[in-house]
């Protein structure tokens, strides 16, 4: 069956969702692991039939789960999250040093050919690999090693290393980034880092050109141009053309510029959408509006996409991971909202349907093209 399949990760569980090409009739599965925390599931690029999910709770912690059958069963993998060598510090909100410290995994990233490989971002701030499938995890310590990593801070969600993009052709490049400490590159697979922050502006930091410190609620990539990457920051929408090289603002004329999710077109790499919240004290739909705002010129110009969407009395935010795009001829586009509604748009954001409501917050959307 051609259709999509579409993983939810919520405050009190998660729920996997499929249809077929038309995206008009959903069978609803869930919840899994029920009163649970999933911050994130993603389904592997290499086999769809498996899927990672991350499964965290105050009094048992973090749990990584891993589905070989589609999301229908699933098991607990290895869950060793332990930091290389002396971790050392780095800096509280206050400014005061604080040690490293393993709280949750926010986001995983499956190869996209080796089914058996999978990258996990997690708090505090630390990139791990497994290649067995999710028995042991290694860090890949040179990303938190850094030379600026005793300056970094969190964010107010926590100092979470919270998006990885893995390039397509290139096995050793990979873009990452951290709240509240910036975006970087690696060029060797994970051995060393640079911080790609050039061009980003964050009035808290005292000179404009800090290398870190910037608080990046985002990134996305269309595969078809590696280079160019597109990021909501605590304020500004930003592109680079440069593999993050430098930045330059096409935030242009949205209502506001603060938000955390973006993503863009599967066929159209020109083609982004973002869901502006009111400020950064206030999260939630501007002027109680909610409205996914998508630029066809690669930023600058937008157009808001209303149709089937509340446009009055509506409160929600959509989080940083809650955005995601099928691969279909006729390209879907989803989120989630902090009040627990899924919406889908099967015309590439023309019109809006929800897929299910009163769902808990939801925390994360991905989805799966199915063959």
């Amino acid at each position: 069956m051609v259709g999509v399949r579409l993983l939810v990760g919520t405050r009190k569980g998660a729920f996997v969702l499929t249809s077929d090409e038309r995206r008009r009739d959903w069978q609803v599965e869930g919840p899994h692991f029920a009163g649970w925390e999933v911050y994130h599931l993603k389904g592997s690029p290499a086999d769809p039939d498996r899927i990672w999910a991350s499964q965290s709770g105050g009094w048992f912690g973090q749990v990584v789960q891993r589905s070989v059958d589609g999301g229908r069963s699933w098991a607990p993998v290895g869950n060793d999250f332990s930091y290389e060598g002396d971790a050392g510090t780095h800096q509280d909100l206050d400014g005061t040093p604080k040690p490293w410290a393993f709280t949750r995994v926010w986001h995983l990233e499956p190869s996209l050919t080796d089914p058996e490989t999978v990258y996990a971002g997690v708090e505090d701030a630390a990139l791990f690999k497994s290649t067995d499938g999710g028995t042991s995890w290694g860090e890949l310590s040179g990303l938190r090693t850094h030379g600026s990593g005793p300056e970094w801070q969190p964010g107010a969600g926590g100092l979470c290393l919270h998006t990885l993009l893995l390039h397509p052709t290139d096995e050793q490049r990979i873009f990452a980034a951290i709240s509240a400490a910036g975006a970087f590159r690696t060029d060797d697979g994970g051995g060393s880092w640079i911080p790609i922050n050039k061009g980003l502006l964050s009035g808290e930091i005292p000179q404009q050109e800090a290398e870190v410190g910037h608080c990046v609620h985002k990134l996305a990539m269309h595969p078809s141009r590696p280079d160019t990457l597109f990021m909501q920051k605590h304020w500004d929408v930003m592109r680079t053309d440069d593999a993050g090289g430098s930045w330059r603002e096409i935030s242009g004329d949205l209502p506001t510029d603060f938000g955390f999710a973006i993503d863009v077109h599967a066929h159209e790499p020109e083609t982004v959408y973002v869901v502006p919240i009111t400020s950064d004290y206030l999260h939630v739909a501007h002027e109680g509006r909610l409205r996914v705002y998508r630029s066809r010129s690669g930023g600058g110009e937008w157009e808001p996409l209303t149709k089937g969407l509340p446009q009055e009395h509506c409160y929600v935010n959509v989080l940083r991971d809650a955005m995601a795009v099928d691969r279909l001829d006729q390209c879907g586009i989803y989120f989630g909202t902090t009040g627990g509604q899924v919406y889908c748009s099967p015309d590439a954001g023309d019109s809006w349907e929800p897929i299910v409501r009163d769902l808990p917050a939801v925390l994360s959307v991905e989805v799966q093209t199915l063959p």
